[in-house]
């Protein structure tokens, strides 16, 4: 259920990236930073950083960088403490 759950959001967020990337390329409105922290939050941690790895999105904002990292880090350490009981 909870790898479901992350596996969705991930997808979610990783769209919600590719969005925000297109949108800067045409000019348009943006999808707000908090938004897209708080999809993290919510379980998109994994979608977050894929995107950013491959669509090379936000990866130029140090304190994106810092947020997503802290995001993503703090993900890992709650599955690792929750799967080894």
């Amino acid at each position: 259920m909870l790898l479901g759950w992350i596996l969705v959001m991930s997808v979610v967020t990783f769209g919600a990236m590719a969005r925000d990337k297109y949108q800067s390329i045409v000019g348009r409105r943006r999808i707000p930073e908090t938004t897209l922290y708080g999809l993290a939050l919510i379980g998109g941690s994994p979608g977050l950083v894929a995107a950013m790895l491959t669509l090379r999105h936000k990866t130029s904002k140090p304190r994106f960088l810092v947020s997503a990292g802290a995001i993503g880090g703090s993900h890992l350490m709650a599955l690792l403490w929750y799967w080894m009981g």
